[in-house]
């Protein structure tokens, strides 16, 4: 990845943002979509030398207001603004350290505990730290099931298994790109888009929007090749005593199709695990 986050940050957003989406008349030939370098500079309130050597990257240390104004200028919600903060090293309140890979004993205990629903521990790159029963059960058509980014994009069983892959897509890319604000030294990270940008065209398409956003709760469309098609929701917890960890536990309606759907993809696969008995025996 380039060394000059902030600078394609800005460029990707201003890129985003329509005169008219901030009150502004367009005047002239427009070379370029979205806001002018000198629209951002007279609306954030600053010089437009300057705000061009923050996209160059020949400025890199705005201040805290810089940072406000600009993010009202290009209409960032609280996650790109957040991590607008977070490429400047500056985010109010928020250490940036990398997330530790191990599970403690007791969250896996805790995830062990929901038999009827799947629920996994992730770290910021995506990777599946823990999974329960029912989570390896639910991402038993992909192989591996190591990273929930790679899973999507690289993985042939993906399009059929998200009934809804673009939107899926889209929310991964912008997981792994909020993470970047997290992890600025983390090698894993580059590494991964390094791997899906080699093999999806989609993928890089992605990346160099620079949408952000966490992962908190929303539904989720699968089709499973044993039990058809789930609904269910999510919500993520971040873990507290392990800082870049986040709990995700899925839910159905209790009494729906999807509800009746889990429980089954549960049986067949605790029936799978059992051994088989010894002839004779």
């Amino acid at each position: 990845m380039s060394d000059n986050g902030l600078g394609e940050f800005l460029r990707a957003r201003r890129a985003g943002v329509r005169p008219e989406d901030v009150g502004m008349a367009s005047y002239g030939l427009r070379r370029v979509s979205g806001l002018r370098r000198e629209e951002v500079a007279v609306l954030a309130g600053v010089n437009a030398d300057y705000y061009t050597r923050l996209e160059q990257g020949r400025e890199r240390n705005p201040s805290p207001q810089v940072l406000d104004t600009l993010s009202r200028a290009l209409c960032l919600d609280p996650d790109a603004r957040a991590h607008l903060f977070r490429l400047t090293g500056t985010a109010p309140g928020r250490e940036l350290v990398r997330a530790p890979r191990a599970v403690g004993a007791a969250l896996r205990r805790l995830i062990d505990g929901y038999p009827h629903t799947p629920a996994f521990v992730v770290d910021r790159s995506l990777d599946l730290l823990a999974t329960n029963a029912l989570t390896d059960a639910l991402y038993a058509p992909f192989e591996p099931a190591d990273n929930l980014a790679r899973m999507a994009f690289l993985d042939p069983a993906a399009r059929h298994f998200h009934t809804r892959w673009e939107w899926t897509a889209q929310a991964i890319v912008a997981a792994l790109r909020e993470a970047t604000g997290f992890e600025p030294d983390n090698p894993r990270i580059p590494a991964l888009v390094a791997e899906l940008t080699e093999g999806s065209a989609e993928f890089g398409w992605l990346w160099k929007a620079h949408a952000v956003r966490g992962k908190t709760h929303d539904a989720k469309e699968f089709f499973h090749p044993e039990v058809g098609a789930l609904s269910l929701t999510y919500h993520a917890f971040d873990v507290r005593e392990a800082p870049g960890q986040q709990l995700v536990v899925y839910h159905a309606e209790p009494g729906s199709s999807s509800a009746h759907a889990l429980t089954l993809l549960g049986s067949v696969h605790a029936t799978r695990r059992q051994p088989e008995p010894r002839a004779g025996g």
